[in-house]
C-alpha cells in the first residue's frame, strides 16, 4: 500500500464519510436538488455582489444567527481585551489576528452557507439545520480544505509578527499610546504599515483565489478538494475584477465590524457568510 504525503492527501481527500461524521449519503443530502456534471463558471458583476449581499441580509433576518455569533465573539473579545491589558506585547497582533479571520472565513461560516443552502432548497431553515453540514458526505473534503485555510492563517500571523519585530520590535513601547505613536509617527512605523499591508494583500489574494467558491462548492456538489480549488481559480480568472471587489467588501466589512470591540462582527459575519453562498450560486452554474 502506497503512503501519500500530506499535501497529496489533502487535495485528493475523499468526499465520503469520515468515521461517524458524514452519515448522509449523497442521495439523502442533496435530495432537494442534485447537481451533477462539471460545474460551469459564469461571468458576474458588481450587481451580482449587491444581490448576494441582499439575499444574505434576508437569510440573516430569517435565522437570527447573530445570537450564535454573539456567543462565539463575546468570549473572544473578552480574551483579547484581557490579554492586551495584561501584556502590551499582545497589542501589535490584534489587527493581524482580526483581519486574518478572512482567511478562515469560509470554514468558520460554512454552517451559515448550509443554512442558506437549505433555505434555498426547501424554502425555510432553522438554526438546527446548520448542524446538517456535519452529516454531509463531503465533510472529509470540507475539513481538509479548512485545514489548508488554518495553515494559511497561522502563516500570516507568523509573518505579521516577524514584520513587527523587524521594524518597531523587538522592544514593545511601554504604553498603548506609545505604540500608536511608533506606528504612525516614525519611519519604522511607516515601514511596518507598508510591509504589513503589502504582505497582507498577498495572503488575502491567495485565500481569495483558492477559496472564493471552493468551500460552498464542496457543500453543494460531490467533488474533491483539488477539483473545488481548480474551479475556484477558474472563477477568479473569469471574474478577477468582481472577485477582487468581493474580497474588498469582505475585508472592509470585517475590519469596520471589529472596531467596536469586535461586536460589529455579530452582524457582519453572518451576512457575509450567507452572501458567500449566494454569490457562489451566481458564479457556478447548475
Amino acid at each position: 500500500m502506497a503512503i501519500r504525503n500530506p499535501i497529496e492527501w489533502i487535495f485528493t481527500a475523499p468526499s465520503g464519510p469520515v468515521g461517524q461524521i458524514g452519515t448522509a449519503t449523497p442521495g439523502e443530502y442533496w435530495q432537494e436538488r442534485a447537481r451533477d456534471g462539471d460545474p460551469q463558471v459564469q461571468r458576474v458583476g458588481w450587481g451580482d455582489i449587491r444581490i448576494a449581499l441582499g439575499r444574505g441580509v434576508e437569510d440573516f433576518k430569517a435565522n437570527r444567527t447573530d445570537v450564535v455569533m454573539l456567543a462565539i465573539i463575546y468570549p473572544i473579545a473578552v480574551l483579547l481585551g484581557v490579554a492586551a491589558m495584561a501584556r502590551h506585547a499582545v497589542i501589535p497582533m490584534v489587527f493581524p489576528v482580526v483581519s486574518g479571520f478572512t482567511l478562515i472565513g469560509p470554514l468558520a461560516t460554512i454552517w451559515l452557507a448550509e443554512l442558506s443552502r437549505r433555505r434555498e432548497a426547501v424554502g425555510s431553515a432553522s438554526l438546527a439545520d446548520a448542524a446538517g453540514v456535519f452529516r454531509s458526505p463531503q465533510i472529509g473534503a470540507i475539513l481538509a480544505l479548512g485545514a489548508c485555510e488554518i495553515l494559511l492563517y497561522f502563516a500570516w500571523i507568523a509573518t505579521a509578527a516577524a514584520i513587527f519585530r523587524a521594524t518597531i520590535g523587538p522592544a514593545m513601547p511601554a504604553t498603548i499610546g506609545g505604540f500608536v505613536s511608533a506606528v504612525f509617527e516614525t519611519p519604522a512605523g511607516w515601514t511596518l504599515i507598508v510591509a504589513g499591508v503589502g504582505t497582507g494583500f498577498v495572503f488575502a489574494l491567495i485565500g481569495l483565489v483558492v477559496g472564493c467558491v471552493s468551500m460552498p462548492l464542496l457543500l453543494d456538489r460531490h467533488v474533491s478538494v483539488g477539483t473545488a480549488v481548480a474551479i475556484s481559480v477558474r472563477a477568479f480568472r473569469t471574474n478577477p475584477g468582481t472577485i477582487l471587489a468581493w474580497g474588498f467588501v469582505v475585508v472592509t466589512s470585517v475590519v469596520l465590524g471589529a472596531i467596536p470591540l469586535l461586536f460589529g462582527l455579530v452582524v457582519v459575519v453572518p451576512i457575509l457568510g450567507h452572501a458567500t453562498w449566494h454569490l457562489y450560486r451566481r458564479i457556478v452554474a447548475n
